[in-house]
């Protein structure tokens, strides 16, 4: 949802997951086995410009954060896309 939520608002930047766990286990996002649905925007420089614990995937008001953070993150302002 999010990777198709960045594509309909056009962001440049890429969506990644974490399959090995090898950043959960380093920033503390595993609940137990499994990870937890935490986002973390990336500044271009490489620093974590915003952290999201717990995104829920269903509200509005996460992705309104998202979209801020990001654009914070860029410099730049997106088109508002809403979730798919």
């Amino acid at each position: 949802m999010l990777a198709a939520w960045a594509r309909e608002a056009d962001y440049p930047g890429l969506f990644a997951s974490d399959s090995g766990q090898v950043i959960g286990k380093a920033y503390g996002s595993l609940r137990g086995q499994f990870d937890a649905r935490n986002v973390f925007v990336i500044a271009p420089d490489g620093r974590i410009a915003h952290s999201m614990m717990s995104f829920n995937v269903l509200s509005q008001d996460a992705y309104t954060e998202l979209e801020k953070a990001v654009d914070q993150a860029a410099g730049t302002s997106a088109g508002g896309a809403s979730p798919p």
